[in-house]
């Protein structure tokens, strides 16, 4: 059965941003709607060019205003030359203006979008719709897009409903913008909508992607056209691509793509209060890569002793789980330890913003540079700081996503910790194993479905490949921190001559497959499939959302519509095929669902 690609649904809008340097903008019109359109264009580093019935003196305040500061050009009407015979005053100095525009507006020879703003319903002057028409023929006759005030089929475009974020801290406007389409059918609708965004965002968020804008120039390499290195978007899916370590031989292009994917990795995996306070400085160490083989000084967070007397007892050491992302799946002991006993914080990187917003303020925060390439550096980097800062008499929290010894490498830092003098308190936290399928609707055991379930990891120490368990109908299997690696690992299942990756039977290529990314989180994305076609529709979907899990086993459609727990029935193996189709419908190769399970806003912190 060949992959069912989705098909394409009409009504929708192609989401473009344009960048108008250069260009005009033509506004019809002098009323506030005509000064809103003005002050979007000139945001976008557009000229603008207004015409309206009396020029200037019969303009709204803002436009009067920005004309006089020279934001803008206001022409009158009458004042316009008229060339064509037999066509109305206004069309035929339109015509003209559009022919000739140099002779009255240096910028008019580049006009790139025409507003009609004057046939906004209810005003008294509102233009008729036969010389909107008229305008509407004249513009496309010239291939000028036109947007007509409140007559739909007179537009090429439209305007989303937009919010410009602006820095926290400065008050300056950033480079973030959000915008929402309704395609027509609510339009106070949409700016509700967009509100309601924007309420739900970080206010962080416009500073982040300012500062992210600063590392991107620092990373490129000013020897180079921008298109002779490879950018931290240039078309991979995943940023769980390795970055490589310098190399003394390395090419301009090769430093300029190294750096731009670190950019990639900080840009996917800090939290944006983060991205939104860094320095230049910490920028440049980000980009060089390197990591410090001495822990930063933490002395000023040291509560200073009477009469300069150390009379501070031996810290702490708390190894504690945040569980699969969700705040509210915090355990009690590990929301214990973040908000009253942590002095320091050292995070890895896949915790989620969330769960860092509970510290106070006054708790430092530090994230592991634990991206792929350069785990290993970043993980002992993260256990001499916790160790020094014991020393010093701190309570450290050692943060760890899920549970800590699931694949967490809490084993590890025990033994480190141990051997440097510090017994480390070990709270587990929900595992993504189990919570990210139950947030898919998917149980790991059910009765008729699946009597076992095995867990493991997608890759192993240093990269290197695992062994995947081979195929039992009655299991299920959860792969974790896999999906980076998907053709591997599908490879590893499907081909009977990949033996040395997995231990027993081959999986049928009709098995389903979930991919749950960013369980418990507000954008978690579910796929599911088959194992046959799961590798096409994951590139379909194009960027990936880690962190992600793999559930492979008929567990996957038992819960879905009315049930199917009938898979451990004697001979049902011959219907199979037929079980998959009317899961995921007939010719259909996946299907993918956005969000939340409903209900789940109830328990936002």
């Amino acid at each position: 059965m060949s992959p069912a690609f989705p098909k394409p649904q009409g009504g929708a809008s192609l989401l473009l941003s344009f960048r108008l340097q250069s260009r005009t903008t033509l506004i019809l019109g002098s009323g506030p709607l005509a000064a809103s359109r003005a002050f979007a264009a000139l945001e976008a580093d557009s000229a603008v060019t207004v015409i309206a019935k009396g020029g200037v003196a019969s303009a709204c305040e803002e436009l009067q205003w920005r004309a006089r500061q020279k934001q803008l050009i206001v022409l009158d009407w009458d004042a316009l030359p008229q060339s064509s015979e037999g066509a109305s005053d206004e069309e035929s100095s339109l015509e003209c203006y559009l022919s000739t525009a140099s002779a009255t507006s240096p910028q008019g020879q580049n006009i790139s979008f025409v507003c009609i703003t004057d046939t906004v319903l209810g005003t008294p002057e509102r233009r008729s719709r036969a010389s909107a028409e008229r305008i509407y023929r004249l513009c496309r006759a010239r291939n000028i897009p036109v947007n007509t005030t409140d007559v739909p089929d007179l537009c090429d475009f439209s305007f989303a409903a937009a919010h410009r974020f602006e820095d926290a801290v400065s008050g300056a406007r950033t480079a973030l913008q959000v915008g929402v389409t309704t395609n027509g059918q609510g339009c106070r609708l949409g700016s509700r909508v967009k509100r309601e965004i924007v309420s739900l965002l970080s206010k962080d968020l416009g500073a982040a992607v300012d500062r992210v804008g600063t590392m991107r120039s620092l990373a490129r390499t000013d020897a180079l056209e921008e298109d002779e290195y490879e950018s931290e978007d240039s078309g991979v899916a995943t940023p769980n691509q390795p970055v490589p370590p310098r190399s003394p031989t390395e090419t301009e292009a090769e430093h300029a793509s190294r750096r731009m994917k670190w950019v990639a990795q900080v840009s996917e995996y800090w939290p944006l209060s983060r991205l939104a306070a860094m320095s230049e400085q910490e920028m440049r160490e980000v980009l060089a890569g390197e990591h410090s083989t001495s822990p930063t000084d933490l002395s000023a967070l040291l509560p200073a002793s009477l009469h300069g007397l150390d009379v501070r007892q031996k810290g702490r050491i708390l190894l504690v789980g945040s569980g699969p992302g969700h705040p509210s799946l915090l355990t009690l002991a590990t929301h214990t330890a973040l908000t009253q006993l942590a002095d320091l914080v050292l995070s890895d990187k896949l915790v989620p913003a969330a769960v860092l917003a509970l510290i106070p303020q006054t708790v430092q925060v530090r994230i592991a540079k634990k991206f792929p390439g350069n785990a290993e550096g970043a993980q002992n980097e993260m256990m001499e700081a916790a160790v020094e800062a014991a020393q010093r008499g701190l309570t450290v929290i050692r943060l760890k996503q899920g549970d800590p010894v699931v694949y967490g490498r809490a084993g590890e830092e025990v033994l480190y910790f141990r051997a440097h003098g510090f017994e480390p308190v070990v709270i587990p936290g929900v595992s993504a194993a189990l919570a990210g399928p139950t947030f898919a609707g998917i149980p790991v055991t059910q009765r008729g479905v699946a009597e076992t379930f095995s867990v493991c990891t997608g890759v192993g120490r240093n990269g290197k490949d695992v062994q995947l368990p081979g195929y039992e109908r009655a299991r299920t299997l959860v792969v974790l921190m896999g999906v980076a690696r998907l053709p591997q690992v599908v490879a590893a299942l499907l081909d009977p001559r990949q033996e040395g990756r997995r231990t027993g039977e081959v999986y049928p290529p009709h098995l389903p497959i979930a991919i749950v990314e960013r369980a418990s989180m507000p954008d978690q994305r579910v796929l599911v499939s088959t194992l046959r076609d799961v590798v096409t529709a994951l590139e379909s979907l194009g960027e990936q959302r880690p962190p992600g899990i793999m559930v492979i086993g008929w567990a996957v459609l038992a819960l879905w519509g009315t049930g199917d727990v009938d898979v451990l029935e004697d001979g049902v193996e011959n219907d199979d095929e037929g079980r998959v189709g009317r899961w995921l419908g007939d010719g259909v190769g996946w299907r993918v669902k956005e969000g939340l399970p409903d209900g789940w806003d109830a328990f936002n912190p």
